[in-house]
């Protein structure tokens, strides 16, 4: 993904570019309107350099007053219709482009919500939030004014130019003498452009992920006293962003007055050549204000169409980082019979399963263990040894390499995982909370969670009572990251989320290990309200805490190194029992 993001768009993908009008397939009628009505705007604009002709030299040197009312009539009249039409386009191509934006948003927001945990593993989230902000908004010009716009102003210069044959092709030829210095110019514009637009994405890109990884750990940046360290880190990339737009603005600049330059030497030119004929009596007045309408009419869409260009080349450097996340693929997809899972009866079965984050390097190897309906069960073992890698598996957040998790005799695979995960509850360490109210945080939600039960599961866990105490009650809003909760009030909460719930499966995960003792204290006295008629997965470090563990499991390296309830375990003196004489100070004897 980073080298995706790193690399630079030499050209306009035009492959992108049919893919993103997928999106625009459901509006292809009022989209349709629109082009009939754009083709029509194209067609009017020229015809009032001509009725302007007309007007001149059929009735104000011929000192026709009549007939000159009536052509300003005509010419009121088209510019009147031509403004409406413009209008009509604009107002339909504007809410076309917002739907389409709506569309593309919800696509890659779902695509992002179903990506397995292992694209999380590798990708900074600053960028996943700039493919759904900036990168969709760049799209914008694109869906609502780009492609009509470039087609519309094709029509135009094609109108312009027929219009100008069929009056003298001696004049047009002067006009559009000028062109090659224009194509020169542009050429060399839309080369530097296109360069600096992909470099501006990826800045963008690069200034989101470092903001939002720095803001999230802005604690242990003032712990460790890195502030300067960060801002000058900041400080570089800024400045590699602006200095990326000061080259956009330097080429805007360079560019624009060339257009200027050629439109007034166009000008220039119609004037030397018609003004001659004039006295000559060859032409007449009224083709050379015709002409000089046109002259300006003609490098507008000329100028216009560079623009769109670079709106193109924009939305492509966009569009690829856009597709860069929607071609990832859903690994852990369900499969075509997957069915919903019921509920729980009998066993957990973990038979012979190998699992590793990356495919060569195992951190689980070959386990196999079985939990009955209603067991407590312990995972206990040094950091890295595995345990959080089984939670991992058994809510499908990976599958393994090799064999199979089975619930109730069925591989978890035959499940859809929507219902697998409706049947297990998992509170972690590291809780993370919405900025939504208490209430919300609980339920996450759910509407078939009522506020009842909200208040049922806080006060079974004795969490009622320091809720009621905050400002709103459960109605009291969180800010960002619940910085106004402790720790132990942070994971309380948690705790009455999976009571609400009311899991079939209940999973603990170094849950208690942040709590103080008095916290401790209130959930263990609760854990067994919370545990009652539940099949539970413990995983902590702290011994005294599993020791009514139906089953304890070690894992050392990724291996069952011993199975057994505590005391067993204890009686066999071995790394289980080694382990406990750690924490509680005592020796083993032999």
């Amino acid at each position: 993904m980073t080298s995706q993001d790193d690399k630079l768009y030499s050209s306009v993908d035009y492959t992108l570019i049919r893919r993103l009008l997928v999106f625009v397939k459901p509006y292809r009628i009022p989209l349709f309107i629109v082009f009939v009505l754009t083709v029509i705007a194209a067609g009017m604009a020229p015809l009032r350099p001509y009725l302007t002709k007309l007007g001149i030299d059929s009735y104000i040197i011929q000192k026709d007053e009549q007939g000159l009312m009536m052509i300003i009539g005509v010419i009121l009249t088209v510019l009147l219709i031509h403004a409406g039409l413009q209008y009509m386009t604009s107002i339909m191509l504007q809410r076309i482009g917002q739907k389409v934006l709506f569309n593309v948003r919800m696509e890659v927001f779902n695509h992002i919500q179903s990506l397995s945990l292992r694209n999380y593993d590798t990708t900074p989230v600053g960028r996943l939030v700039t493919r759904v902000t900036n990168d969709i908004e760049a799209l914008n010009e694109l869906f609502t004014s780009g492609v009509v716009t470039i087609f519309s102003d094709i029509l135009l210069i094609a109108f312009i130019i027929s219009f100008m044959l069929a009056t003298s092709w001696e004049v047009t030829l002067v006009t559009i003498g000028v062109l090659p210095l224009l194509i020169i110019a542009t050429v060399i514009f839309r080369k530097k452009v296109r360069v600096v637009y992909s470099e501006t994405r990826r800045l963008i890109g690069k200034l989101n992920a470092f903001l939002n990884e720095y803001i999230t750990g802005i604690t242990t940046i003032q712990l460790y006293g890195q502030e300067q360290s960060r801002f000058n880190e900041f400080d570089d990339i800024n400045t590699e962003h602006r200095n990326v737009q000061l080259k956009t603005i330097t080429y805007y600049a360079s560019f624009f007055p060339v257009v200027e330059f050629t439109s007034a030497l166009a000008l220039a030119l119609i004037l030397w050549y018609t003004s001659s004929h004039i006295f000559e009596g060859t032409m007449s007045l009224g083709m050379l204000i015709a002409f000089t309408q046109y002259a300006e009419m003609f490098f507008r869409p000329i100028r216009d169409l560079t623009e769109k260009y670079n709106t193109l080349q924009s939305a492509v450097a966009a569009a690829e980082r856009i597709y860069d996340i929607l071609d990832i693929p859903i690994p852990m997809q369900d499969q075509a019979e997957a069915k919903e899972m019921k509920g729980f009866k009998d066993e957990i079965t973990f038979d012979h399963v190998s699992f590793g984050y990356v495919a060569d390097k195992t951190v689980l190897h070959d386990i196999s263990f079985t939990v009955e309906k209603g067991q407590m069960i312990a995972l206990v073992g040094a950091t890295g040894s595995g345990k959080s890698s089984i939670v991992n598996l058994l809510c499908r957040f990976y599958d393994p390499q090799s064999g199979s998790i089975l619930i109730d005799g069925q591989d978890i695979k035959t499940f859809t995982k929507a219902s697998l995960r409706s049947h297990i509850a998992l509170v972690l360490q590291d809780v993370f909370l919405f900025s939504r109210s208490v209430a919300d945080n609980i339920s996450l939600g759910n509407p078939s969670i009522s506020s009842d039960s909200i208040e049922k599961a806080a006060d079974a866990l004795g969490a009622g009572d320091f809720i009621r105490t905050l400002p709103e009650g459960f109605d009291t809003q969180m800010i960002e990251r619940a910085g106004n909760l402790s720790v132990g009030q942070k994971q309380l909460i948690s705790f009455c989320r999976a009571l609400a719930y009311d899991p079939d499966i209940l999973i603990l995960d170094e849950a208690t290990s942040s709590i103080d003792t008095e916290t401790e204290q209130l959930i263990n006295a609760s854990l067994d309200t919370l545990m009652s008629n539940r099949t539970s997965i413990v995983i902590a470090h702290r011994l005294s805490t599993i020791q009514k563990a139906d089953m304890i499991i070690v894992l050392h390296q990724g291996v069952i190194r011993e199975m057994g309830t505590h005391q067993e375990l204890l009686k066999h003196k071995g790394y289980y029992a080694r382990l406990h004489a750690l924490q509680f100070g005592e020796l083993i004897q032999e």
